[in-house]
């Protein structure tokens, strides 16, 4: 068997960067990702934007997420023993960007939400959510990888997914 010619072709890459943080981020801005609001409760409900979610099992019905240790969110969840992963629909652009800012009240006026399974914050309006029990928590650098169990849940809403892509909260294109 041979190969036609336009197989054998290797397409033209860029000079190679040196490892980086900022290289790292630079590739995944490429990469389009849903987007997910991580819950959990401590003394207060605390929360934030996530684009690292991941199926990890379907038995039992297991996920992962990332989170930064040096986040304000950071140290109620690593003591948390259940989570509210809630996917994001394309009408909640502003909720993402709440969720993902720096110091936002991000259980203000602005955010409708109620207390689900385990006491755990339940974000009104998502396309799904899932309360989950933590079952491991990993270091990797300077983040946590959190896997997590799936207890309950709705994937009841309507509408299209969020999308993250080049830096911005994006909806699909028809």
């Amino acid at each position: 068997m041979t190969a036609s010619p336009e197989l054998r072709t290797v397409p033209t890459l860029g000079a190679p960067r040196q490892a980086s943080p900022d290289l790292l981020r630079s590739v995944f801005r490429r990469h389009a990702a849903g987007v997910a609001v991580v819950t959990a409760h401590g003394e207060h409900p605390v929360g934030f934007t996530a684009t690292s979610l991941t199926s990890v099992a379907a038995d039992p019905p297991l996920l992962s997420f990332g989170v930064g240790t040096g986040s304000s969110s950071w140290p109620v969840l690593a003591r948390a023993g259940h989570v509210g992963v809630h996917i994001l629909g394309e009408h909640q652009q502003d909720l993402a960007a709440t969720f993902a800012r720096s110091g936002a009240d991000r259980f203000g006026a602005g955010t409708g939400w109620s207390r689900g399974p385990e006491g755990v914050p339940v974000l009104d309006g998502v396309l799904a959510w899932l309360v989950c029990r933590v079952v491991a928590r990993v270091p990797a650098g300077d983040h946590r990888i959190v896997i997590a169990e799936a207890v309950a849940g709705d994937p009841g809403g309507t509408g299209r997914p969020l999308l993250y892509h080049q830096g911005r909260f994006n909806a699909l294109r028809d």
